[in-house]
């Protein structure tokens, strides 16, 4: 697939608030809109109840094997929209955005990113959902 996205921050606009770019530029071509994963292991089971941190790791890895699956990859992430239902996790998010965004993105700058508290998800057990866009057509 090829590398068109670009993570731009134009001149004159304020500082992005956190490890993601103003805009998310595609030049090329088809987009893919991915549904929200959340965190549901192979077996449809709920992984993490009350444990934020094991969820955001299920659900970047269930976004990472929808991705993989197309044959797309995390540089092909145009944007995320990203929903926590509570606002204690907001830190703990952060933290471990920034530690996953250095492991699976070329860098240095990062697909944009809204992030909304919401009051739940489809399920109560469900504490994080992040959904995206996507440079490219399925393989």
């Amino acid at each position: 697939m090829s590398k068109t996205v670009q993570y731009l921050n134009p001149d004159g606009a304020c500082p992005a608030q956190g490890l993601y770019s103003h805009i998310g530029a595609f030049s090329g071509g088809p987009m893919m809109f991915i549904a929200g994963q959340l965190a549901v292991q192979a077996d449809g089971g709920i992984v993490g109840r009350n444990d934020f941190a094991t969820q955001f790791k299920q659900v970047f890895d269930n976004l990472g094997d929808v991705l993989h699956g197309v044959g797309a990859d995390w540089n092909d992430v145009i944007k995320f929209t990203t929903y926590l239902v509570h606002s204690q996790d907001l830190d703990t998010f952060m933290t471990l955005r920034a530690a996953l965004f250095s492991e699976i993105f070329e860098g240095p700058l990062f697909p944009p990113n809204t992030l909304l508290m919401v009051d739940r998800l489809v399920k109560e057990e469900f504490l994080i959902e992040v959904e995206a866009v996507v440079a490219g057509t399925p393989q």
